[in-house]
């Protein structure tokens, strides 16, 4: 275990109760004494400044004091990609009942509206604790001036301003009109109402670009080059394409970020490439750090393992989706099949049980996709065949398993407390990474015509999924290793989790007996504006899927009723239950505003909070 990691996060939750005093959400806490708590005279010296920003970070994910259950993951699964179509809420019918409505459009009725409060809870208590963060600094700075140096006491400053522009976003990208909290407000009950959001989201990222040293203090910290990329980022969401170019490429030029060299060191939970050079920010995830339940785990994503049956045990939500699977198929270029073929989403859901498995012809696929989902009669990284056994409901749910966020045999990144603690692991939650700010950039590129600069970073990118794809693994168990050597008997002498590809090929491509890879460059010169668009947003899918990004992409692009309204169409023929969705309207493009934060909001009888068109 990363002994810096364990210290901060011990250091932090040793003062969220202080934090959770002054929190804005969940409760009516202007009228409430807060009992057993820490106060902020308590705090003022250097340790307590340091562990407040600390609860600051840790409010990235669910936390025991902010929010129960799954509405508050670090990579928004519920929210950015069960929405989306890339991902069934998976599981069974009958659990979580609440993702179930917010998978089918019914974000009205009181279960989803309880978990929409949750992540309402999580980002506001995320600005909470930032403000109390400055509040705190500004004490100790004037009342004990040598307590906290200079350049630490900026880069503290810097570090509360930019999470609370960080969380302020996420509310921004959920809600859409949402009030915003300084340090020195004293009137919580704010109006959301003609709020500059996205101007004060810039504002604060400006700020902590001037305050934050170039180089973190610590890994997994921000610096001002965390705040320039995140700057960009909100550009190009606020559909500032000009001010974005200029952001991101200053970052691409002369930033400290890097792809990492092949994409088995992206979602891991190898030591070895934590906070790698891709990393901008994410949940510094924790185990075995002396935290009795494994609250400082990955616990948002503790539901999206393979059920029964597996290593893990549980609880199969976040499944991906058929249409998501189809989508990593590709032509003879090695270039996405939806490109040019419009049938690419008309193969049944068991296609991938005949043309994927060996001895026939089989459809070439972009490795990436064994990246992302774990399938039948394939290595699920190391810990052997996934086995259709492991899927809790596959006539529900579909036959797939998420794969990015767990943990391989062997690293030592599972927890060893709390319930099933085979599902919670330290693999870091990747918010915002430089695949991610890369492709930004090449659709700000394209949006500004500079189509040959898109297509550079997008064949950057598709390169480097170029080189690896999944291999046999060793097998976690005896009996696990005896079914991989039994389905595919070359992997009794390779046991290597991840193949290179052929890179000496004009088109890198790999033959193993689960799957054809391939994947291919796109030839230049690029011409056509909508072609480049289309070739750009088809890699975020590919790049990004199942990390929370794509419903928020659907709803910036304008494209969220076509796109949702027709994979709704297709997909009710191999989810049933989908045909009870409601059709994806203008009022979907915002979530409505907890109505519990509504009532909260009241002074006498105006409701300060004020909720979004249609509900």
């Amino acid at each position: 275990m990363n002994t810096r990691k364990r210290n901060q996060l011990m250091i932090g939750m040793a003062v969220v109760m202080a934090v959770a005093s002054i929190t804005y959400a969940c409760k009516d806490f202007l009228n409430t004494t807060s009992q057993g708590t820490l106060d902020e005279t308590s705090l003022a010296n250097r340790t307590g400044v340091e562990g407040l920003l600390i609860a600051t970070y840790r409010s990235l994910d669910c936390s025991s004091s902010s929010a129960g259950s799954w509405g508050c993951a670090a990579s928004n699964w519920v929210w950015g990609s069960v929405t989306s179509g890339d991902a069934y809420k998976g599981s069974n019918l009958g659990d979580q009942q609440p993702i179930n409505d917010i998978e089918t459009y019914l974000w009205s009725v009181g279960e989803a509206d309880d978990y929409i409060n949750q992540k309402w809870a999580q980002v506001f208590e995320g600005v909470s604790r930032a403000n109390a963060t400055l509040r705190l600094l500004d004490k100790v700075v004037a009342e004990k001036p040598s307590e906290i140096p200079t350049a630490d006491a900026n880069s503290i400053r810097g570090e509360a301003t930019f999470l609370r522009a960080h969380y302020e976003f996420e509310a921004y990208r959920m809600w859409g009109n949402v009030p915003y909290y300084h340090e020195t407000d004293t009137d919580f009950r704010l109006s959301n109402v003609g709020v500059d959001v996205i101007g004060n989201i810039l504002s604060d990222l400006d700020a902590a670009i001037g305050l934050l040293p170039a180089t973190a203090r610590d890994k997994g910290r921000a610096s001002s080059w965390t705040a320039k990329a995140y700057k960009g980022r909100v550009q190009v969401y606020a559909g500032q394409y000009a001010a974005a170019l200029t952001t991101l490429r200053e970052v691409q030029a002369t930033g400290p970020y890097a792809l990492e060299t092949s994409f088995d060191h992206v979602w891991t939970a190898n030591p070895a490439y934590e906070n790698g050079p891709e990393t901008i920010l994410a949940f510094q995830a924790s185990v075995k750090d002396g935290e009795p339940a494994g609250w400082n785990s990955n616990w948002g994503e503790r539901l999206n393992f393979p059920h029964e049956g597996s290593h893990f045990g549980c609880c199969g939500f976040h499944q991906p989706s058929q249409n998501l699977v189809n989508f990593f198929a590709v032509d003879a270029n090695g270039l996405p099949l939806a490109l040019t073929d419009p049938n690419w989403n008309a193969n049944t859901p068991a296609y991938r049980d005949t043309n994927f498995v060996g001895g026939i012809t089989a459809q070439a696929v972009d490795p990436r996709l064994d990246f992302t989902v774990g399938r039948d009669r394939t290595p699920y990284k190391n810990w052997g065949l996934h086995n259709r056994t492991w899927i809790r409901d596959a006539s529900y749910s579909g036959p797939y398993s998420p794969k990015k966020n767990v943990q391989e045999d062997g690293v030592d990144g599972e927890n060893n407390v709390g319930w099933q603690a085979t599902q919670t692991n330290d693999v870091n939650i990747h918010i915002f990474r430089y695949a991610d700010m890369l492709l930004l950039l090449a659709e700000a590129e394209v949006e500004a015509g500079v189509l040959e600069n898109a297509r550079t970073i997008v064949n950057q990118i598709r390169a480097r999924a170029g080189q690896t794809a999944q291999g046999c693994g060793h097998a976690a168990s005896a009996v696990a290793e005896s079914l991989l050597v039994v389905a595919y008997p070359s992997c009794a002498v390779d046991d290597r989790t991840w193949y290179p590809m052929d890179q000496s090929a004009t088109l890198d491509s790999l033959n193993t007996p689960w799957a054809t890879y391939k994947i291919g460059q796109y030839p230049g010169p690029w011409t056509d504006q909508a072609a480049a668009r289309t070739a750009v947003r088809y890699e975020r899918r590919l790049e990004l899927a199942m990390e929370g990004q794509r419903f928020f992409d659907l709803r910036r692009w304008g494209a969220a009723d076509t796109t949702i309204n027709n994979y709704l169409s297709s997909e009710t023929t191999r989810r049933g239950y989908l045909s009870l969705a409601a059709a994806y309207a203008a009022r979907h493009n915002l979530y409505p505003i907890p109505s519990v934060q509504i009532q909260l909001s009241k002074v006498g009888t105006e409701e300060r909070l004020v909720q979004n068109p249609g509900w």
